[in-house]
């Protein structure tokens, strides 16, 4: 055998040996964290895109009647029919705290084979996050409450609103935009895209009173119309032994006026009261409730850094 002959196939054995070392490093992908994120009311389901350029996956859970197709109609569009619009049937009817706990439980399963998983509840989002905790504690390695609902004491979002600490809620800032009769609808439906200069003014300040007129309108367009009448009454309380073992964390909104600040502080108490072993890692970032761009981008810095 010639050295050259002898070359060629210590090349080859080479190449072929690297390509089979690689073969078996794309078989076992990196573990990496996924971000599972569950909207607050008449959201939309969504991810957050500079946590993926970090390195990390993120989705958002399609919550039950949630569907664009399913609630936006030609009603709903410029010119608006109002009267048609108060009349359609609601896909949310009768869809309950169970129902958005289910789909999201789906998928933090999903997830989970594939790495660690971080579920984080915006606003009402908190209430489900608390009971998908109490069915699979074991999928998740941590909640976020994101300005969020933490039931304990009380069983659900709508009686904490009616705490003292509750109280000076603006969130009936939304009133002056319904459309149709929620007992006939069996859901809230808001026409977000109202152009009522004095619903717009007391949705800003309850939502986002920071805000430019183009951001506060670009969130508003992307909410949904219709919610639940029957989530934000469900009970939401975590067990102790489920929900009260998986470590947690509290995104506080030091400008929130929909869940003020001392209801937020209530809610962290009474859950560190109920489990003393595994209290709340507390953040505060200067935002309202529904945080301006600037304002989000310290919420997924936050988020980056619990990742494992």
């Amino acid at each position: 055998m010639t050295d050259m002959t002898r070359r060629n196939m210590f090349q080859y054995a080479a190449v072929t040996g690297a390509g089979a070392a690689g073969a078996t490093a794309a078989a076992k992908p990196k573990k990496v964290t996924t971000f599972v994120f569950v909207t607050g009311a008449n959201g939309v389901a969504a991810g957050d895109s500079e946590l993926t350029l970090r390195g990390h996956r993120t989705v958002g859970v399609n919550l039950p009647g949630h569907g664009p197709e399913e609630q936006f109609h030609l009603a709903y569009q410029a010119p608006q029919d109002l009267e048609k619009l108060a009349t359609i049937p609601s896909p949310v009817t009768d869809v309950t705290l169970d129902d958005y706990v289910e789909a999201t439980v789906n998928v933090v399963r999903r997830a989970a084979e594939h790495g660690p998983v971080i579920l984080v509840g915006g606003s009402l989002g908190g209430a489900t996050i608390t009971k998908v905790a109490d069915e699979v504690p074991d999928l998740i390695d941590r909640l976020v409450y994101d300005a969020a609902y933490c039931c304990t004491k009380l069983p659900s979002p709508a009686q904490y609103l009616e705490t003292p600490e509750g109280k000076p809620s603006l969130a009936t800032g939304i009133l002056g935009g319904l459309v149709g009769d929620p007992r006939v609808l069996k859901a809230i439906r808001v026409n977000w895209r109202s152009n009522d200069r004095a619903f717009l003014a007391a949705v800003k300040e309850a939502f986002m009173a920071d805000a430019t007129d183009g951001e506060l309108l670009a969130m508003l367009n992307s909410l949904l119309p219709d919610e639940s009448l029957l989530v934000s009454n469900g009970d939401a309380r975590g067990s102790k032994n489920a929900w009260g073992r998986v470590p947690r964390v509290y995104i506080r909104h030091s400008k929130d006026r929909v869940i003020p600040p001392a209801l937020q502080d209530r809610m962290i108490r009474e859950a560190d009261a109920a489990t003393p072993g595994n209290t709340f890692k507390v953040f505060t970032i200067e935002a309202t409730h529904a945080p301006t761009p600037k304002a989000y981008r310290q919420i997924t810095h936050i988020l980056h850094k619990l990742a494992k």
